[in-house]
């Protein structure tokens, strides 16, 4: 291939290149958001995964900077103060959860392929801020599925189960302020639905 050759086809890859938008993964509590999540980072590293800041405590198994990063009230102070979050919110009357802002500037920068995965209050605030996001919300085969995997995972006690059920019955009636809803039934048939609507 001759230089002019080259650049013909380098100018053209960067007429058509897109910048990467972003998508925002939304759901009721227990609906599997972190699981699909994970089931995504495994199989498809070529998307980029934002990690939440979050002030509540680490369960078995989670890794600080993988699952999220574990930080002090104080420290999530100074984010919130320094405006270095893009959204943030106390969910289930507890914890507070956020996403650093700059690393997903950076993806996005980068043309990455970039996902959040967050609550709705969460989810609200980045449509304010970035409304050209495309917002999907994860939601259960049904109620009664949805019950019984939050009580099947027995991370949480009986009071903590309740504030979560009753956070899902709204999150749930949310679903029509989103783009498009992929059905948890299974893992990975819902995280490549996911894959799919991120290239359309």
């Amino acid at each position: 291939m001759s230089d002019a050759e080259a650049a013909d086809r380098d100018g053209a890859r960067s007429a058509g290149a897109q910048p990467a938008r972003l998508t925002v993964l939304a759901g009721p509590t227990a609906v599997g958001k972190g699981t699909v999540t994970a089931w995504l980072r495994e199989h498809h590293p070529e998307i980029w995964i934002s990690v939440s800041v979050t002030t509540r405590t680490r369960r078995p198994g989670e890794v600080d900077g993988v699952h999220y990063h574990f930080v002090s009230d104080a420290e999530f102070d100074r984010l919130v103060e320094e405006d270095q979050l893009l959204e943030w919110a106390v969910v289930h009357q507890h914890a507070r959860y956020g996403t650093p802002r700059q690393p997903v500037l950076d993806a996005l920068a980068e043309r990455r392929p970039a996902l959040l995965e967050i609550d709705l209050q969460g989810a609200r605030q980045v449509r304010e801020r970035m409304p050209e996001a495309r917002f999907v919300f994860l939601a259960p085969p049904s109620w009664d599925e949805l019950v019984r995997r939050l009580v099947g995972r027995g991370t949480e006690s009986e009071a903590e189960r309740e504030r979560r059920l009753a956070t899902a019955r709204a999150e749930l009636a949310a679903e029509q302020e989103f783009d498009a809803t992929v059905v948890n039934h299974t893992i990975p048939a819902a995280a490549e639905e996911l894959v799919e609507l991120m290239r359309s």
